[in-house]
């Protein structure tokens, strides 16, 4: 039985805000502890109080001054674009053409495979992020090293096995029978297993056919308790191809809706340029959209309208989209997501944007019982930030008048350099480079 004691400032949220000043909707302790036992919050408040409550001989990590605070959580991202973040290409279907889908190819090889699949939980952990939904590519090999990877850190993780059947290269198409064989047989072997999730992912539209369609929303049917990802109206072209092979679809979330393909475990990557019907009918179906504020203007994709699809009652949930997306790091998310949503007149506040890369994305996933929260019970997933991490950062901070003001420090000039610490299931986390990872010294052609 393990048990350790974490001392810092600690901030962990309720409730969603209604804005920078709304206090109550977060638990806040200016010298608080956590006791930690065999991977769970045991209890949470003053320190001196929940050493009191702790084992004798505890052993105490003191993080002051720094905040503590839920592990953060991206809700969409592709591990097989590792190598390709930071690629050009003048928008998406020309980029996935030119980059995307020939890093895909090397995915068969299982060594690669389990090597990226490592490089991925790296990096991830040094940038805080304790959990993620994640794209593996159609072989099943990719699927089978993410989860092997994530089980053997004792993550929380979520991924599947892309579903693929037409418009990519042949190494990278499978059929709606194998793909469903295959997502069937990964969803045995790993869905439920330690901390693991199952996503049944057909990538879009566009590279499936109405039979892999299907198959996908038979999967759904066999094993409800998994979820659905997949990528809905992120580029002009792309809504345009859609509608031209799927022409007796309403519009292209029709499409989804056709095969079953919806409801509250369903996540829709992007989600720019929905009609009205399609913004009702997700939020009657309870599907969540994913905000990817960095990918959408890396490849210009448009703006996501946060104010008006929740308005119209939809869930949203936000994401680095690795590799479109340009940084592992929710806080450069954030960042990106607060000036996107100013360019619109659209306000997210500092407390709001924590919110959201922790608990709002937590119940996003339907998950706030478990992770995204420093509440009694919860997994102890726990990230450790320095808003004075950098002499930029001190400098700023000096002048800081409130917790909103310092969150909003740490979310605009903050990085990977910001996170002092990081806790998976109660242990801390060797955030150190690991050797084999360090840039090629091959030439580059010019």
């Amino acid at each position: 039985m393990t048990s350790r004691l974490i001392r810092g400032r600690l901030l962990s949220f309720e409730d969603r805000p209604s804005g920078p000043d709304d206090t109550a909707a977060l638990f806040y302790e200016s010298d608080g502890g956590l006791w930690l036992q065999d991977g769970v919050i045991r209890a949470r408040g003053p320190f001196e109080t929940i050493a009191a409550k702790a084992p004798p001989g505890t052993p105490v990590t003191d993080h002051r001054p720094h905040l503590v605070m839920p592990g953060l959580i991206d809700t969409h991202l592709h591990m097989p674009q590792m190598q390709v973040i930071a690629s050009w290409a003048p928008a998406l279907l020309e980029w996935l053409n030119t980059h995307t889908f020939p890093a895909e190819t090397r995915f068969a090889d299982p060594v690669h495979a389990a090597r990226i699949a490592g490089a991925l939980f790296d990096e991830l952990l040094r940038h805080g992020t304790t959990t993620a939904l994640a794209y593996c590519s159609v072989h099943s090999t990719s699927a089978e090293a993410f989860f092997a990877e994530a089980a053997r850190r004792r993550l929380c993780m979520i991924g599947g096995k892309v579903m693929m059947d037409r418009n990519a290269p042949k190494r990278l198409t499978d059929t709606a029978e194998n793909s469903f064989d295959e997502s069937a047989a990964l969803i045995e072997r790993w869905h439920g297993i330690g901390r693991l999730h199952y996503a049944i992912t057909p990538r879009f539209a566009i590279t499936s056919t109405p039979s892999q369609l299907e198959a996908a929303g038979a999967l759904k049917r066999r094993y409800p308790e998994c979820y659905l990802q997949t990528h809905l109206s992120e580029n002009a072209a792309e809504i345009a191809l859609t509608a031209k092979l799927y022409p007796k679809a309403a519009d292209y979330f029709a499409v989804y809706e056709q095969y079953g393909l919806t409801g509250p475990k369903a996540l829709f990557g992007h989600c720019l340029h929905l009609n009205e019907r399609e913004r009702s009918a997700m939020a009657e179906t309870g599907s969540v959209a994913v905000f990817c504020p960095t990918s959408n203007l890396f490849l210009g994709s448009g703006v996501f309208d946060m104010d008006g699809l929740e308005a119209a009652g939809l869930r949203t949930a936000i994401a680095t989209d690795i590799g479109g997306g340009t940084s592992y790091s929710m806080l450069r998310t954030l960042d990106e997501g607060y000036k996107v949503l100013q360019l619109q007149g659209q306000r997210m506040d500092p407390l709001t944007a924590f919110y959201r890369a922790t608990l709002g994305n937590a119940r996003a996933l339907g998950l706030e019982d478990r992770i995204g929260t420093l509440a009694v019970g919860s997994d102890a997933d726990i990230a450790v930030f320095d808003p004075a991490a950098t002499p930029a950062m001190a400098l700023r901070h000096e002048t800081v008048g409130s917790l909103a003001d310092e969150l909003f420090l740490l979310q605009t000039l903050g990085d990977d350099r910001s996170v002092a610490a990081v806790y998976v299931a109660g242990d801390p986390v060797d955030r150190s480079p690991k050797p084999g990872l360090t840039a090629s010294s091959e030439t580059v052609a010019i």
